[in-house]
Parts: structure tokens; C-alpha cells; sequence
């Protein structure tokens, strides 16, 4: 029940996220529940590898080149996903920064209260 609850939420975030962020579009709400699986898969997945690959920048940068990798792999699922379109970078990187907030408050309000 608490993973369908996150999904809902984190659909309803995406939907946020394009009605805030200029250069990302959302056609429907269906379209922010495949984003959101997609989403998942891609971070399940594909995150990680491409996280190991760019250590060495990631440790230089002190971290801050983690944002250009949540940007990048959110560049990547606007382009995968039908329904959802991010016009470039700077909209993937707001858009992810707004996103990761947003999913870091479902997260902890969903595990506190899957009690």
C-alpha cells in the first residue's frame, strides 16, 4: 500500500515539477505514472553504473557533479517516455534539483508513516 501511495505522490511531483519548471511538459497524469516508473527503472539500473563510471569528477567536484548525472538521466527519461517533454539542460537540472526535494519529503513522510 505505501508503494503504491509513493507512486502517486512522486506522479503527482512530476506533474508539479512541469507546471513549475519552464521547458518541461507533462501531457497527462498517465503519462507522470509511466514517467515515474520509467523513472524508477532508470535509477534502479542504470544510476548506479553511470555513478561509479564518474567518481573520480564526482570526489573532484565534491559532489556536485552528482547533479549533472540527476540531470542527464532525467534529460534521458524525457526522451524515452512518451507524455513528457524537458527542453535542455537547464530545465533537466532545475527540474531534477525541484524533483529530488520533493522526493526526499515523500520519503520521509511515507516512512514515517508506514508504521
Amino acid at each position: 500500500m505505501v508503494l503504491l501511495l509513493r507512486w502517486i505522490l512522486f506522479a503527482i511531483s512530476v506533474v508539479f515539477v512541469a507546471w513549475l519548471v519552464p521547458g518541461i511538459e507533462v501531457a497527462n497524469f498517465q503519462s507522470a505514472m509511466l514517467v515515474t516508473v520509467i523513472m524508477a527503472l532508470v535509477n534502479i539500473f542504470l544510476r548506479p553504473l553511470i555513478v561509479f563510471i564518474t567518481l573520480p569528477i564526482n570526489f573532484l567536484t565534491l559532489g556536485l557533479f552528482g547533479l549533472v548525472v540527476n540531470a542527464l538521466l532525467f534529460m534521458f527519461v524525457g526522451y524515452i517516455a512518451p507524455g513528457i517533454e524537458v527542453e535542455g539542460f537547464w530545465a533537466a537540472l532545475l527540474g531534477s534539483i525541484v524533483l529530488s526535494f520533493l522526493g526526499l519529503i515523500i520519503n520521509s513522510v511515507t516512512l514515517n508513516n508506514s508504521d
